[in-house]
């Protein structure tokens, strides 16, 4: 008598079978990760607690953290971290700090890794924060994600984190 599979199993496309093994593998791994976290600026405030209990969290296991400096999810992430370890942080700016927000200013002040992109001050802020998502990606082995489904720009960060083999965990509030 031969086993059969009930129709209604829903088993993972062959491709979604390799992620859901390297995910699997990161949880069980020891070792010190780069995590990124990316995200929006338009964080609804339920969901700034819950960005901040896991960056908290990986940044208590010892992992490195990467970020953007603007508002939103870029800023729980930073005080999440700077309250545990600051020299686990890395902030990545799009542009120089006084293209940034006065009111992110302060925070940014605190981060011992700063890195600002001066080169990108003449360009569009949408564009220099795609090529500030890319360097970021660039320099982790995990990205976490928070966006909306119209986030266009947050959306193409992680497609091209997946087609460089990066583990990728988008999150979406809507």
């Amino acid at each position: 008598m031969g086993i059969s599979l009930s129709p209604s199993l829903d088993l993972p496309a062959t491709g979604r079978v390799d992620t859901l093994a390297q995910e699997l593998a990161l949880l069980q791994d020891k070792g010190k990760r780069r995590i990124a976290f990316l995200g929006s600026r338009h964080l609804p405030a339920v969901s700034m607690h819950l960005v901040e209990l896991i960056a908290r969290s990986l940044a208590q296991e010892g992992h490195s953290i990467i970020t953007s400096g603007s508002q939103g999810v870029n800023t729980a992430v930073i005080r999440a971290v700077l309250e545990v370890d600051s020299s686990l942080l890395t902030v990545l700016l799009p542009q120089s700090l006084e293209k940034q927000l006065p009111e992110i200013r302060d925070q940014l002040d605190q981060v011992m890794h700063l890195i600002e992109k001066t080169d990108n001050d003449d360009l569009p802020l949408p564009m220099a924060s795609s090529l500030c998502n890319q360097e970021i990606i660039n320099r982790c082995d995990q990205l976490i994600c928070f966006a909306f489904h119209d986030s266009e720009t947050l959306l193409n960060s992680c497609r091209g984190a997946e087609e460089m083999g990066k583990v990728v965990s988008l999150l979406f509030f809507d």
